[in-house]
């Protein structure tokens, strides 16, 4: 979809993805799924994703919600990351809804973290109250289901795998992360600032 139309829709794109590092690899042998990692961004380009990750590239923890940059950061320090590129259509209100909800996680970052205790409970299916503390693919469930995207079980319980099947997630892209964004036009402007980053 072009969201470049006069539709009465847009789009939020979920891309989940794999990269080297070794709190990524222990996730996914701890999971035994092809992807340790999700974000959303705004906008097909991906100028911006939002996730909850590390705060700084040397280590795993602080981390918080975050945006991140393709070549910046933790994604800067590997030239291959293997990923999918979901579009998630949206009614208009919907996208309005997306766009506070990530402007309240920009204002409030310092109230938010990251919870180990969150990848156990994806893992073993365990219902929690997710508060403050977020893994990324709670993160992004959460979102979605405040946007009206319709989850099947609670998003404590999301991981990046049950994402990728999510009734309203179409699939646009297979592929090399960098190739993907480096093949769009990175002239566009983002719909949101670069705040809160990760590096």
């Amino acid at each position: 979809m072009n969201t470049q139309t006069t539709s009465k829709h847009r789009s939020v794109y979920l891309v989940v993805m794999r990269t080297g590092t070794n709190v990524a690899r222990a996730i996914r042998v701890f999971s035994r799924m092809p992807y340790s990692h999700v974000s959303l961004s705004a906008d097909a380009s991906l100028h911006l994703l939002y996730s909850f990750c590390r705060n700084y590239k040397p280590i795993p923890l602080p981390a918080t919600f975050n945006t991140e940059i393709i070549g910046e950061g933790t994604l800067g320090k590997f030239s291959q990351i293997p990923c999918e590129v979901y579009e998630i259509r949206l009614t208009e209100s919907q996208y309005a809804r997306f766009q506070d909800i990530i402007v309240h996680f920009c204002d409030n970052r310092k109230q938010y973290s990251y919870s180990i205790i969150g990848l156990l409970a994806v893992k073993f299916q365990i219902k929690r109250n997710l508060e403050r503390k977020f893994v990324c693919s709670q993160f992004v469930a959460h979102v979605l289901e405040e946007c009206g995207v319709t989850l099947d079980k609670p998003p404590c319980l999301y991981s990046p795998d049950d994402l990728r099947h999510l009734p309203d997630a179409r699939l646009i892209y297979r592929g090399e992360l960098n190739r993907y964004y480096h093949d769009l036009n990175e002239n566009e402007v983002s719909v949101f600032p670069a705040m809160h980053r990760a590096v």
